[in-house]
């Protein structure tokens, strides 16, 4: 079975177990969900969970950031390096 296949039969499934709980059940699952969304408990994961997703955030992009100055210093050398002239080996007198 493939997946649009399975998202179907699991979207029909779905709607016929939503439609046969009826409105009432809808208002429950409504109610308990809000009650959920109010509690102190849940407030505070979330709000944790926000924290650590945005120090995680800040974290990569100075990461990143470091990767790039790190990568940006080696060309830098490696430049510098071809620039440099060729020292002749010998005695200085040239070929004789």
């Amino acid at each position: 079975m493939g997946f649009k296949t399975g998202m179907a039969v699991g979207l029909g499934a779905g709607y016929v177990l939503g439609a046969r709980a009826g409105r009432q059940r809808y208002e429950d699952i409504r109610h308990l969900w809000g009650r959920v969304r109010r509690s102190p408990t849940v407030r505070q994961a979330a709000s944790r969970t926000k924290e650590v997703m945005e120090e995680s955030a800040t974290w990569s992009a100075s990461a990143v950031q470091r990767g790039v100055e790190k990568a940006g210093t080696v060309v830098k050398e490696r430049l510098h390096k071809d620039d440099s002239p060729n020292l002749v080996q010998g005695d200085g007198r040239g070929s004789g």
